[in-house]
C-alpha cells in the first residue's frame, strides 16, 4: 500500500486525512541470538518491511487505534482513565507504549492512529517492536515532542514486558529506533552503547526465508530459557552470562544442571561469535562471517534448542548451494525465519533451491526475499 492508499484508508476509518505518518521497520539479526537479555552483544539490521502509523488529532479526549491487518478489531482508550491491557490482543502493544509514555511524563494527545504493516506477524522479523516504535513516534509527533532513540527503545521494551507480557530483550526496539541504511548495529545490551558497522557490499545479499511456522514468544519456551540463563548466572556468581568466558563456565559446570550449562554455553559462545563477526565484516571476510553464522545456528539448534525442523531444512538447503557463505535461524526461534548470506550473482539460484527443497518436504514454497540494511524509524 502506497502513501496515497494509506491516506485514503485513514479517511475511510476516521473521516479525515492524517496529519503525519511514522515508519518503523522490521529487523533481522545477523548474529547474536538470545544474548540481549544476558547483557551481551547483538548485530542486527533494519529491513525493508515496515509498520506505518498514520495519525491525526482528535477533540474528544480519546486515543483510537485501528490496524489494516486486524479488521474489525479497533480499540479506543479514554485518556482520562488509567490505560490497562485488554482486548483486542494486538492493541496491547500500542496501549503499552501509550501507558509508558504517560508514565514518563508525556501528556498523551487525543488522536487517531491507523497502522499498516508489511512485517509478517510471527515471522521472527519483530513485527511487535516495529508496531511499538511506530506507535511511540506517532504519539510523540502528535504531542509535538521528540525522544532520543535509545530512550524510546527502552520505553517500548518496558511496554512489551508490561502489557503483552513478553520478557523481550532490548535488541529489537533498539535496531528499529537506531538503525541506519547500509549499516548493521553492534549493540552492547548492558550499557546501550551502539556502533554503526558498514554492511553494504554490493556483491553480497542477505536472503530471508520464512518458514511460515508462527512463533509465539509469550509462550513458555522463551521465558524458560531466559530463566535458565539467569539461574546459571546466579549460581556462578556473575551479574549476567556476559561476564563469563569459556574457561570460567567450564570451571563452574558442576554447579549447573545440564540444561543450564548448555544454555550458558550457547550464550557465552554466541557473544564471542558476534564480536568475531564484526571483525569479519569490517575486514570484508564474508567466508569467515558465514562460518560464524553456521556455528551460531548449530548452537541454537543443539544447546539452546530453539530451532525447528523447518528452520534446519532451510539452513541445510542454503548451505548446499554454491555461492552461500553461511546460513542460520534468526529471531527468537520456535519457527519464524532463517537467513542466508549469499553472493548477489547467485541469489536467484539459491532462492529457487531453498523453495524447491521446502516444497518437496512440506508441500508449499516458503516466501524468500532479499534485503539490505535499511533505514531505521523515521517520519514520512
Amino acid at each position: 500500500m502506497d502513501i496515497d492508499e494509506l491516506n485514503a484508508a485513514f479517511g475511510k476509518a476516521f473521516g479525515r486525512r492524517p496529519v503525519g505518518v511514522a515508519v518503523a521497520p522490521g529487523r533481522v539479526n545477523l548474529i547474536g541470538e538470545h544474548t540481549d537479555y544476558n547483557d551481551g552483544f547483538v548485530l542486527p539490521i533494519a529491513v525493508d518491511l515496515a509498520t506505518r502509523a498514520a495519525w491525526a488529532p482528535r477533540d474528544d479526549g480519546r486515543l483510537a487505534l485501528a490496524s489494516l491487518q486486524q479488521p474489525g478489531k479497533d480499540a479506543e482508550i479514554d485518556l482520562c482513565e488509567p490505560i490497562a491491557p485488554g482486548e483486542p490482543a494486538w492493541s496491547n502493544y500500542p496501549k503499552g507504549v501509550a501507558a509508558m509514555l504517560a508514565t514518563s511524563g508525556l501528556e498523551l494527545p487525543a488522536c487517531s492512529i491507523l497502522f499498516d504493516s508489511s512485517v509478517p506477524i510471527g515471522s521472527g522479523l519483530s513485527s511487535s517492536a516495529s508496531l511499538e516504535v511506530a506507535t511511540g513516534l506517532a504519539l510523540l509527533a502528535a504531542a509535538g515532542k521528540d525522544m532520543e532513540g535509545y530512550k524510546l527503545a527502552r520505553l517500548c521494551q518496558a511496554a512489551e514486558h508490561a502489557f503483552p507480557e513478553v520478557p523481550c530483550g532490548i535488541m529489537d526496539q533498539a535496531i528499529i529506533a537506531l538503525g541506519q541504511a547500509d549499516h548493521a548495529l553492534l549493540l552492547d545490551c548492558r550499557d546501550g552503547q551502539a556502533r554503526q558497522v558498514p554492511f553494504n557490499d554490493p556483491d553480497v545479499v542477505l536472503l530471508v526465508a520464512d518458514t511460515q511456522v508462527a512463533h509465539e514468544l509469550s509462550g513458555g519456551g522463551y521465558a524458560a530459557r531466559r530463566d535458565q540463563c539467569h539461574a546459571a548466572a546466579e549460581k556462578l556468581n556473575v551479574a549476567a552470562l556476559r561476564d563469563l568466558n569459556t574457561g570460567a563456565l567450564e570451571a563452574g559446570r558442576d554447579h549447573l544442571t545440564e540444561v543450564e550449562y548448555r544454555r550458558a554455553r550457547h550464550v557465552v559462545g554466541e557473544i564471542a561469535r558476534t564480536l568475531a563477526a564484526v571483525d569479519a565484516v569490517e575486514a570484508g571476510d564474508m567466508a569467515r562471517f558465514g562460518e560464524l553464522m553456521v556455528a551460531s545456528h548449530e548452537s541454537l539448534r543443539d544447546d539452546y534448542e530453539v530451532s525447528c525442523e523447518e528452520l534446519d531444512a532451510i539452513v541445510a538447503a542454503a548451505l548446499a548451494c554454491d555461492g552461500t557463505f553461511g546460513a542460520r535461524m534468526t529471531g527468537g526461534g520456535f519457527g519464524g525465519c532463517a537467513i542466508a548470506l549469499v553472493r548477489t550473482a547467485r541469489a536467484e539460484a539459491v532462492t529457487e533451491a531453498i523453495q524447491t527443497d521446502y516444497e518437496k518436504r512440506y508441500g508449499r514454497r516458503c516466501p524468500v526475499f532479499a534485503t539490505h540494511a535499511a533505514q531505521g524509524a523515521c517520519y514520512v
